[in-house]
């Protein structure tokens, strides 16, 4: 069997973000019941298909479901997708770790937990509808620890309400202080949709030219402190980068169970609605083929090791083309990016117009 990345989705929040356009809805006891279980009979659906070397449980916020039902979900998981060596990460939010008995859930697999920090600084997180402060994230770091767990990952959002460059200094010196193993660092999106989005004229945002300038004082600043940049938004200390998120940005495969969760296996890319009704009637969307040539050169260039020709050729069994290699170095001149005999790169100054260089070489 081949192996492959499971991203299994948990559309629950105890209340909705202002900023976020991931599917979520409100829950009760008996929706968490019942999703656990239509989610567990489509994690059965795929029984002895694919060894999974990675999982992902995102959301929403997957900690609302409670250890037991966690715990079941995990023993579908490696039942079906068997127990071979791997990163099996969790979502939590920082108010509802305590929730959960980390003890058990590292029994069942789980051996990363990705924590929503989004600031230090009060202010910004009640801007942002946030309910945590720096303290609940502390505690949970400390109460995940304990139970043996140590590859932990904190969030961290860049150009958000009154962010300044010493509010988000304050912010890395968190991260730094407990000392865990990973950072994302994502630059707010404004989402069609999102209540966000209709305020977004009376917002304290701030303008394009801070955000880069924050953008690139977190890259210095995180690697100051330890933490090596990957790929775009992420940062980690050195052998504890995202692997089922580096399957992604390799085109490698994966399989989404739930709600809004997408694919990408065997050339063909499908996903399912945002909706746990048709979730639970198993229907699934044909999104086309995917892995293509300019998919790959988009991926590989969020990372930092940027487009490798050999991998390139490795996975298309061809030389990489000549007109891309072309373009890419028409670029050089702007300073953003790198070409040399082994592959392209962008730096961080790149990555912040990264979509504009990619269709450039690519188009």
């Amino acid at each position: 069997m081949k192996k492959i990345g499971l991203y299994i989705h948990i559309p629950f929040c105890a209340a909705k973000c202002p900023y976020c356009d991931f599917y979520s809805v409100g829950c009760s006891k008996s929706s968490l019941d019942e999703y656990t279980t239509i989610l567990i009979d489509r994690i059965n659906f795929y029984d002895g298909q694919y060894l999974a070397d990675t999982v992902y449980i995102g959301g929403g916020t997957p900690s609302l479901l409670g250890t037991e039902r966690l715990l079941s979900v995990l023993t579908a998981v490696n039942s079906a997708f068997g127990t071979v060596s791997r990163e099996t990460t969790i979502e939590v939010n920082p108010r509802s770790a305590k929730l959960l008995d980390f003890f058990k859930l590292k029994q069942y697999g789980i051996d990363r937990v990705s924590i929503g920090l989004q600031s230090a600084n009060e202010k910004e997180l009640k801007a942002l509808g946030r309910r945590h402060n720096a303290d609940d994230v502390k505690q949970a770091v400390e109460l995940i620890r304990d139970s043996g767990i140590d590859n932990i990952s904190l969030d961290l959002m860049l150009g958000i309400p009154y962010q300044t460059q010493d509010s988000l200094s304050d912010s890395i010196k968190v991260c730094s202080e407990l000392d865990v193993k990973h950072i994302s660092a994502y630059i707010l999106k404004i989402e069609e949709g999102t209540p966000y989005y209709k305020a977004q004229n009376s917002l304290d945002l701030p303008d394009e030219d801070v955000v880069c300038d924050l953008y690139e004082y977190a890259v210095d600043r995180l690697s100051a402190v330890g933490y090596k940049q990957y790929e775009i938004s992420n940062f980690s200390k050195s052998g504890f980068e995202s692997k089922h998120n580096l399957k992604y940005w390799h085109c490698e495969e994966y399989l989404g169970i739930g709600p809004a969760a997408h694919s990408f296996i065997d050339k063909k890319r499908f996903y399912y609605n945002r909706s746990i009704e048709d979730f639970r009637r198993g229907i699934i969307i044909d999104d086309g083929i995917g892995g293509e040539f300019e998919e790959y050169i988009a991926m590989a260039l969020r990372l930092c090791e940027g487009l490798k020709y050999s991998s390139f050729e490795e996975y298309f069994n061809m030389p990489f083309p000549e007109k891309y290699k072309a373009k890419a170095q028409r670029l050089v001149k702007t300073g953003l990016l790198s070409v040399d005999d082994t592959g392209i790169r962008l730096n961080p100054k790149g990555f912040l117009c990264s979509n504009t260089i990619i269709s450039d070489i690519l188009y």
